[in-house]
């Protein structure tokens, strides 16, 4: 195949304009508001997990990795519900899951809590793919039915211990929530393949991102999930935390993973804070990856093959 030609077939590419158009009609018929906010931003964020593009001029901007900063300055505005399908960009990744860029869907619903967002986030993929039920475990209890695993009390020795009995090859200096990531990645996402739609929920604390911390039963645990199928994660959902201090603590924390890992530093988006301090209201706001999402639908093995031109390609 020549290098002009598009990576995904004819047929494809019709089937992701049909998406794309369902996708805007499910939300019309909710009253989302459709917005659109800049790619580009004096800002980006500290996550050290995610790395962004530069775009040097005056003063550097970043492409950026999701609308959720732009999005959060709209809803202080009170403009509502919102929604945005757009392009995001991540430094770096690639493959069969992953294009550096790549078509997200990003919305918020104002008083709804995360458990709430699942229902809805089901409904949707349930236009797409043949879903007629799902399941809803907690983080804890995926660890245990799978790996025997406790997650709130496993140290981070044994935890180590677990990952090289489990035959995946890991640095000594791996901290106890990449031992995490690393099970989950490779050992829970194969196991749940067969599973259809599964959302996992009550994450720990630390892995609170931008959510809440909430409690459930004796536990306190982040107000977040992610939604699978196919063992392949498709979206990442929050409860949102509204509370601008407690958003910067975290940002300074990240920063400081950042030092530890040798990566540059990200200014915090003084812009969201201002947003958070000015008040936004209680919501859940959830990432779709469209792209994985088409993938799935039409039985293809890469995301390369439902992008008109992938990275190869660009």
């Amino acid at each position: 195949m020549s290098d002009w030609q598009s990576n995904a077939r004819v047929d494809d590419l019709h089937a992701r304009a049909q998406l794309l158009a369902s996708i805007r009609a499910f939300f019309s018929e909710r009253d989302v508001l459709e917005v659109d906010t800049p790619l580009l931003s004096r800002y980006g964020v500290t996550d050290p997990n995610i790395e962004l593009f530069t775009v040097s001029s005056d003063s550097p901007r970043y492409l950026q990795s999701s609308p959720e900063y732009a999005m959060k300055r709209l809803l202080a505005l009170g403009l509502g519900d919102i929604y945005q399908l757009g392009k995001a960009f991540r430094w770096g990744e690639s493959g069969a899951r992953h294009n550096p860029e790549f078509t997200l869907l990003e919305w918020y619903r104002k008083d709804f809590s995360h458990f709430d967002l699942i229902r809805e986030v089901a409904q949707l993929i349930k236009t797409v793919l043949p879903v007629s039920a799902w399941q809803v475990w907690s983080y804890a209890a995926l660890f245990s039915e799978i790996l025997d695993v406790d997650v709130f009390d496993v140290s981070t020795e044994a935890l180590r211990k677990k990952v090289e009995s489990e035959g995946i090859s890991i640095d000594a200096s791996l901290s106890r929530l990449d031992c995490l990531d690393l099970l989950m990645t490779h050992r829970i996402e194969p196991a749940i393949t067969g599973w259809g739609l599964v959302f996992v929920t009550d994450f720990l604390p630390e892995q609170s991102a931008l959510a809440r911390i909430t409690t459930r039963g004796a536990r306190t645990v982040a107000a977040r999930f992610e939604a699978y199928y196919g063992g392949i994660e498709l979206a990442n959902g929050y409860w949102e935390e509204t509370q601008a201090e407690v958003l910067a603590a975290r940002f300074a924390d990240d920063n400081a993973k950042r030092q530890l890992r040798g990566q540059q530093p990200m200014t915090p988006d003084v812009r969201l804070l201002e947003a958070l301090k000015a008040g936004i209201p209680n919501c859940a706001g959830v990432a779709l990856g469209v792209d994985r999402l088409l993938m799935l639908s039409l039985g293809r093995a890469s995301i390369a093959e439902v992008l008109p031109f992938a990275w190869d390609r660009a």
